[in-house]
């Protein structure tokens, strides 16, 4: 396990302190882009739940977010993302059309939040490894 998403796991199972999807998808990624755990935090902090109104998903907005520190920005790189997301979950990338699915299909929703940062935190990982800016 990379230390991205171990460090993902960790904060989505803390009892101490509540990391949204979108902290918990940008904060594994904030040391090696030089900014602290709690500024990422802070920056990530109305993003979660779909922007506070069940729009995008935290986990992909959190991944754009941990995209952008690096320096990647452009557009087939971001849609490609868009793409490999969309592409596991019917289409969709709205928080409300994905709480949905998982309910109609029986799924409780920590767990498929769960999922989705840690879907989220392997993409990037994957895009910044491929361009040689994380190792």
């Amino acid at each position: 396990m990379s230390r991205y998403l171990e460090k993902a796991k960790e904060l989505r199972a803390s009892l101490e302190r509540h990391y949204n999807c979108a902290q918990a998808t940008l904060i594994p990624f904030a040391a090696a882009a030089g900014i602290s755990d709690e500024q990422a935090y802070k920056i990530a902090a109305n993003f979660g739940s779909g922007m506070k109104m069940a729009a995008t998903c935290g986990a992909v907005t959190g991944g754009l977010m941990a995209l952008g520190l690096f320096g990647v920005d452009d557009g087939q790189t971001i849609n490609a993302y868009y793409t490999k997301i969309r592409d596991n979950h019917e289409g969709f990338l709205d928080c409300a059309d994905l709480l949905r699915i998982n309910k109609e299909r029986g799924g409780e929703k920590k767990p498929h939040c769960d999922a989705m940062v840690y879907e989220c935190v392997g993409v990037v990982e994957e895009i910044l490894k491929e361009r040689g800016l994380i190792g």
